[in-house]
């Protein structure tokens, strides 16, 4: 069982792993907010908030942004969003399992938005690659192991 002060938030809208984080964060016995622009159905269960942000530009980032704390995970393929984050300490992963971290986030934020200005200028830059099983087991995997290294990290502050 993990310390409750960790939070899990979603970057809900498109996310294609909110059902394996609900099980995750049921078996470390974990907090979910679910925060998308509007309405999105969720589970019925006690530790599972829903949030409809808003559906101003980034809503649902900037009301992530604003109350993610060190020890909290968000879940999100936004860089922008990710990178927020992770500044405020927290851990961000990608659904499909990468971390986002201090050393990586600059990179990935700075390849993010060359593509951002070559697809502006006309220039076809192919999108992601499809989701596929082993994202969702890379995701597995990478989420239980960031609940387990916070826990380790509350454990040896105490």
């Amino acid at each position: 069982m993990t310390d409750a002060l960790t939070r899990i938030y979603v970057d809900a809208d498109a996310c294609p792993v909110k059902d394996e984080v609900y099980k995750v964060a049921e078996r470390h016995h974990l907090p979910v907010t679910v925060v998308a622009g509007g309405f999105i159905r969720v589970p019925q269960h006690p530790r599972i908030e829903r949030v409809a942000a808003g559906s101003g530009m980034d809503a649902a980032d900037d009301w992530i942004a604003e109350r993610i704390k060190p020890g909290d995970i968000v879940i999100t393929a936004d860089i922008p969003l990710a990178s927020r984050c992770v500044k405020a300490g927290a851990t961000a992963i990608a659904p499909n399992g990468k971390p986002f971290t201090e050393e990586s986030i600059g990179m990935t934020l700075a390849v993010r938005n060359l593509m951002t200005d070559l697809r502006s200028t006309g220039e076809i830059t192919g999108g992601p690659r499809a989701f596929s099983p082993r994202d969702r087991s890379t995701f597995l995997s990478a989420l239980d192991s960031a609940i387990r290294r916070i826990a380790r990290r509350r454990t040896d502050q105490s």
